[in-house]
């Protein structure tokens, strides 16, 4: 029966789901940004290697696509009805989440490279662009040179030392190169549905690695909760702003959150990373060696189809 295999790693994404925000909540930032990105990526990859497979063995039930492959007897699977309804959704499936991340790379490419054309028509100081405008903004930009971007309208938002936290923040994404981590959760909550609430978990558990990279910057954590409750304040007082996908900025995500966190006092979570490390490595062993195990077994099935493994 191959269908029982390849269903599991297309179940545990809800899982992870579910665990997401716990993860972020009990984990340092950083051990959970990595967690919550290599089980992403394991899940993903497990999950379209099973849609795959069963497409896959969904045309071995073809007459015509099995005399190609010179099967001798009938494939061995669950009935061809049940067996070609499942690889049709899966076709479906795969087709649908190709597409979505077809449109989502031209999209977030597009206005990447948009972002940066206008950042580099303007002066620079190191790694600080600030442009002409009222409205308050500030976002890390990656790129061939990393840039921190800020509007003069941030800037007249936030006292001198507010500042000094909010370029910080951004230099940390920078730094960190948390839009490679972005850009990952993005691909895998178009592989799989249920990935998605784990892509605003990784762009939280960024946020917060920033926030506190900045606070021990300054050295100051009452101070770094100011400067992003103020820095979240002007923004949002602004109203809704439009920039590329893969930035980051110190007022974006679920502020009220941060600054708590922020204002709490900085105590080691090895004990919870190593455990919640441990059990999101388990899933995603769990997953991987579903989809490892039905490919195999896949593999063996056609083989005796094939004449080539004896029964």
């Amino acid at each position: 029966m191959l269908t029982p295999l390849f269903l599991v790693p297309m179940l545990l994404p809800f899982l992870l789901s579910l665990a997401a925000g716990r993860i972020v909540s009990w984990a340092r930032p950083a051990a959970a940004l990595w967690i919550l990105a290599v089980s992403t990526t394991v899940l993903a990859v497990a999950c379209v290697v099973s849609l795959a497979a069963l497409v896959l063995t969904g045309l071995y039930l073809i007459p015509a696509f099995a005399e190609l492959n010179h099967f001798v007897r009938h494939l061995c699977t669950p009935s061809a009805h049940l067996m070609g309804a499942t690889a049709v959704l899966a076709a479906c499936a795969l087709g649908i989440g190709g597409l979505c991340l077809g449109c989502s790379a031209v999209r977030h490419g597009r206005t990447l490279r948009a972002a940066q054309r206008k950042v580099a028509e303007l002066p620079v100081v190191g790694d600080l662009c600030v442009i002409d405008s009222p409205r308050p903004d500030a976002y890390a930009l990656p790129g061939r040179v990393d840039r921190i971007v800020v509007t003069a309208g941030m800037l007249r938002s936030l006292r001198a030392a507010e500042r000094e936290v909010l370029f910080a923040h951004e230099r940390a994404h920078n730094a960190e190169r948390h839009h490679y981590f972005l850009a990952v959760a993005e691909i895998a909550a178009n592989c799989h549905p249920a990935l998605r609430r784990v892509r605003d978990a990784v762009r939280l558990a960024a946020e917060r690695a920033a926030d506190e990279a900045a606070a021990r910057a300054v050295g100051d954590r009452k101070l770094a909760a100011v400067a992003v409750a103020r820095a979240a304040l002007a923004s949002h007082e602004a109203g809704p702003t439009t920039r590329p996908y893969l930035t980051l900025g110190a007022e974006t995500g679920p502020v009220a959150h941060r600054v708590t966190t922020l204002l709490e006092p900085s105590a080691p979570r090895t004990t919870a990373s190593r455990s919640l490390a441990v059990i999101a490595a388990l899933v995603v062993l769990l997953s991987a060696g579903a989809a490892v195990a039905g490919v195999l077994h896949l593999r063996h099935e056609v083989g005796e189809a094939q004449g080539v493994v004896p029964r």
